[in-house]
């Protein structure tokens, strides 16, 4: 696919909301035609209909607009685990968080496709990747914290539930034909249930 195959998003005028958002689109679809190393702020400002200096009001960096959004999905799962049920143990809480994850993933299914190709492609975006999933996870042990769990409890459940996550996802994004992710996440996580409950089996023996 060529830069001139790209549908512009010049259409849309600048006074139009979500300008980070259009820049999230513009620089996965840019990056994914022609490389991220090869594509300039100005390009993908001029793609999503913006300046160039909108995109630096935004974005720190073009290695930053890769990951739009990661705040707000840390404040989804965190609000997600404080919001399960009182009597909900740490792995059902993160169970929790994994299915809205899973719901708000699958609903920009397009983004996630692309994001996936862009940073498993640059080995600086998956380093910039796993950092990000630890401060997920951080986040996460935080909320498991707040709801009276105690460590090592907390990290761990927490721990698990990235680790069910990114297996999860490598399932349903190599395989395009499942479109439904939250299941998938909910398989993971009972697997995991029962690999637990076969070594607690057997430590009992």
């Amino acid at each position: 696919m060529s830069v001139t195959d790209i549908a512009y998003y010049r259409v849309m005028g600048r006074w139009e909301p979500n300008a980070r958002g259009r820049l999230a689109q513009a620089a996965l679809t840019l990056y994914v035609a022609q490389g991220y190393e090869q594509t300039t702020a100005a390009e993908i400002a001029r793609l999503a209909g913006l300046t160039e200096r909108t995109f630096f009001r935004h974005f720190a960096d073009k290695r930053e607009v890769v990951f739009y959004g990661a705040d707000s999905m840390r404040d989804i799962l965190v609000r997600a685990v404080a919001d399960a049920p009182p009597a909900a143990g740490p792995l059902d809480a993160v169970g929790a968080a994994l299915r809205v994850a899973g719901e708000t993933v699958q609903e920009n299914s397009e983004l996630a496709r692309l994001r996936n190709t862009v940073v498993s492609a640059n080995p600086e975006l998956r380093e910039r990747e796993l950092t990000k999933h630890a401060e997920l996870a951080a986040a996460i042990a935080g909320a498991l914290r707040d709801r009276g769990v105690h460590e090592p409890a907390a990290s761990l459940a927490a721990e698990m539930g990235l680790v069910v996550y990114r297996v999860a996802f490598a399932r349903w994004i190599a395989d395009p034909g499942q479109p439904d992710l939250p299941a998938i996440l909910q398989e993971s996580l009972e697997e995991v249930r029962a690999v637990l409950a076969d070594r607690l089996v057997t430590v009992r023996r």
